[in-house]
């Protein structure tokens, strides 16, 4: 058959594949950019929900255009299939920043930061999953919990390295404080250190002149920036003036915010105001530094958006109506959960819940701004308690336990399909534990979003528990265990035997060979595309490295590497990880 016939009875893209060298080449996608405008995510995300269903130019496709018994093309035998970036399989490891080591009691973005990412690099992995950056509320009687934060944007600025502030010449080295050698955060005592020479820093850099004070006025004049960064610098200035616990307290004028009010704020409070925009500023040049090199080292950051924002915030106090508070601004209903493995009488979380309607009906426009803000943060986040989005737990407000909630309807694909009109393609992972119902499941899958797996949660059962691995699929992302669980090492030293048994004889290994590796190859051997284990089990440590124990509020979220455990040291474990990794196709 002449080329021209052929070319008669192809599409135009299959007739590109059929003349050029290698189908690859012809194929081969676009690496994703870093940071795209919301149209462009727009554009490609029309694109991807057709993507499995576009006619491919494939070796099929020419043999099918050429008549039974005639040649093929000579490089017929090379055209191999396509593979979708996004389908590749990847793993990697969960650690919060406040968990690294370094000098002054709490991880921070500094050295130990950079350094983890060259040790993640080489073991394989590709991913970095971190809890949300949020500053924790200090109000909120949670001890340095990320879940109850003061702020849904802000950074977390006790996260910021004072190491990096002398390199930028903001402090000097003789006002670093002395090192502290400890393996557990106490919040209280790293503010008091922390704050005063961080507020300093701010203080001087917005006296300077040169780059870096351009670069902070820039920051503050990014549309993206301002329209939550203000709103926040207010709050924070009313909150440390006025002796209240909420803002639900404060004088009727600030707490309403009426006009008058909030300028007379800014003229009395300004010195403040641009001080914590100039903290700001600072987390997210030095996050901003830490994110390059993981760019660099083709590293994706995954992060972590709670579904629910803390009472005592800006994002409440600022967007009234979009919560289902009362006259006087105190919440009608507020979230938990039911009975769960965690608790008997359920969870009772007591963030105020959302106006779903009143947010439908300008489109969702707060919604939208923090996931803007959050793209601005990592390549990826994980939304937690996504069933939320189905139906939610709703508790009336003056309970003392969740248990005596009920169930209301929640937004469903409306809100998505408004999301992603406004922001385009974005990478969103389902946190779909606890009690999830067929419309949770057909949301996420309408939507293309992996859910969760945690083999922590796979042996307490039937054959059918979906955390089996058996029963994981292709679009998922499994865990050992997340940070609501114990590490594989305290999880195992609180079963019963008969489950110890079941996981011996389901994992086929001997007593002695160590548990935390075995599940971490487990994870690893899963269909799931993506694999994730917590830093404590590959350490293999036991409970005092658990993270955070649900349904309890103080003694959590403190666990640090040990300092005895430098990222060097840590080079055995990182050659077993990467044999494991490219045992299972996921380098």
């Amino acid at each position: 058959m002449a080329l021209s016939q052929v070319a008669f009875a192809l599409p135009p893209g299959v007739l590109a594949a059929f003349i050029t060298p290698r189908r690859t080449a012809a194929l081969s996608l676009p690496a994703r950019p870093i940071r795209s405008s919301s149209a462009e995510r727009s554009r490609s995300w029309s694109s991807r929900r057709s993507h499995d269903r576009r006619p491919m130019a494939s070796a099929t496709a020419v043999a099918n255009a050429v008549r039974t018994g005639e040649d093929l093309p000579e490089d017929y035998d090379t055209r191999f299939p396509a593979v979708d970036p996004r389908r590749r399989r990847r793993a990697g490891v969960l650690l919060h920043p406040t968990s690294l080591p370094g000098p002054h009691g709490i991880g921070d973005l500094g050295d130990e930061a950079i350094r983890f990412l060259d040790w993640l690099h080489a073991a394989g992995a590709s991913v970095w999953q971190v809890l949300p950056l949020v500053p924790p509320g200090r109000k909120s009687r949670e001890d340095g919990s990320p879940y109850s934060g003061q702020d849904a944007n802000c950074g977390n600025t006790l996260l910021i390295s004072l190491i990096e502030l002398v390199q930028d010449g903001l402090l000097m080295k003789n006002e670093l404080p002395e090192s502290m050698d400890v393996e557990h955060v106490d919040f209280k005592t790293v503010e008091d250190l922390k704050d005063p020479l961080i507020a300093k820093a701010a203080k001087r850099l917005l006296l300077s002149q040169g780059e870096l004070k351009q670069q902070l006025n820039d920051f503050r004049k990014d549309p993206s920036i301002s329209t939550w960064l203000e709103d926040a610098a207010l709050f924070a200035a009313i909150d440390h003036n006025v002796n209240a616990f909420s803002w639900n307290e404060w004088p009727d004028p600030l707490k309403n915010r009426h006009l008058g009010a909030l300028e007379d704020v800014y003229r009395k409070h300004e010195d403040f105001i641009d001080i914590f925009v100039a903290q700001q500023f600072l987390f997210q040049r030095q996050w901003q530094k830490v994110r390059q090199h993981a760019r660099k080292l083709g590293i994706k950051i995954i992060g972590d958006m709670p579904i629910y924002v803390g009472y005592h915030s800006a994002d409440v106090w600022a967007n009234r109506k979009s919560f289902l508070l009362d006259r006087s601004g105190f919440p009608i209903l507020v979230s938990g959960v039911p009975p769960d493995a965690f608790s008997e009488t359920g969870q009772l979380w007591g963030s105020p819940l959302y106006d779903w309607r009143a947010m439908e009906e300008n489109g969702f426009a707060w919604w939208i701004k923090r996931i803007n803000r959050a793209l601005d943060l990592y390549d990826e986040f994980r939304i937690d308690h996504f069933r939320g989005f189905s139906g939610f737990w709703a508790v009336p407000s003056e309970s003392k336990v969740a248990m005596c909630g009920r169930w209301k309807a929640g937004p469903g694909k409306a809100f998505f399909d408004a999301v992603f009109k406004a922001v385009g393609d974005i990478d969103i992972i389902a946190e779909d534990l606890g009690v999830i119902t067929e419309d949770v499941v057909q949301l996420r899958k309408d939507i293309d979003a992996p859910g969760m797996a945690i083999l922590q949660f796979g042996f307490g059962s039937d054959a059918d528990n979906p955390h089996l691995p058996h029963n994981h699929e292709p679009q998922q992302v499994v865990y050992t265990g997340t940070h609501d669980n114990d590490t594989v090492l305290g999880w195992w030293g609180n079963l019963g035997e008969e489950e110890k048994y079941t996981v011996q004889k389901y994992l086929s290994f001997a007593e002695g060979t160590g548990i935390s590796w075995s599940l971490i190859q487990c994870a690893m051997s899963s269909v799931a595309r993506t694999a994730i284990v917590p830093m404590p089990d590959i350490l293999g440590l036991g409970s005092s490295a658990r993270m955070n124990i649900p349904a309890t509020q103080l003694g959590n979220w403190k666990w640090r590497i040990p300092s005895s455990m430098s990222f060097d040291s840590l080079k055995p474990e990182a050659e077993k990880l990467k044999g494991l990794i490219a045992m299972y196709n996921r380098l």
